[in-house]
């Protein structure tokens, strides 16, 4: 079975490991569901929705263009974020319905106070790598 392979290595590159807490946004009938059953097989249990109150250590936002305002929806979803969670904005790969330009997250990311590690390959989806910059250690 090469595509849950494939997949799997997929939830593997998201960084999910089990025991991580997982929420899922934006979620629309062309979500990737081979993906998303594969971070739920890798992190033990189901993604939490966004109604969860749960902290969470990654968020998985499906987001396409029309979608709305990216930074406006990146400060929502920190809210629940633990301080070393991370998200991953995943968008159609070029030439898809819904893509979304790589500088819209460029731009979107700063203003919503997040930093963007890196981007890989999902089939047909992109993720971009989010993550709170790491506050200075106070020294006493």
């Amino acid at each position: 079975m090469v595509a849950a392979a494939d997949a799997q290595n997929f939830a593997e590159k998201l960084g999910i490991t089990h025991g991580l807490v997982v929420q899922e946004l934006g979620w629309d009938e062309d979500a990737d569901d081979d993906l998303r059953a594969d971070i739920e097989e890798v992190s033990g249990s189901e993604m939490v929705d966004e109604n969860s109150d749960e902290v969470v250590d990654a968020v998985l936002l499906w987001w396409r263009d029309g979608d709305g305002d990216l930074a406006d929806e990146l400060m929502d979803v920190i809210s629940p974020l633990s301080d070393d969670g991370f998200i991953w904005v995943l968008t159609p790969k070029t030439g898809q319905p819904g893509h979304v330009d790589p500088s819209e997250i460029a731009e979107a990311a700063p203003t919503a106070g997040l930093t963007q590690t890196s981007v890989i390959s999902l089939g047909a989806w992109v993720g971009s790598r989010l993550v709170q910059p790491k506050a200075p250690s106070k020294q006493r």
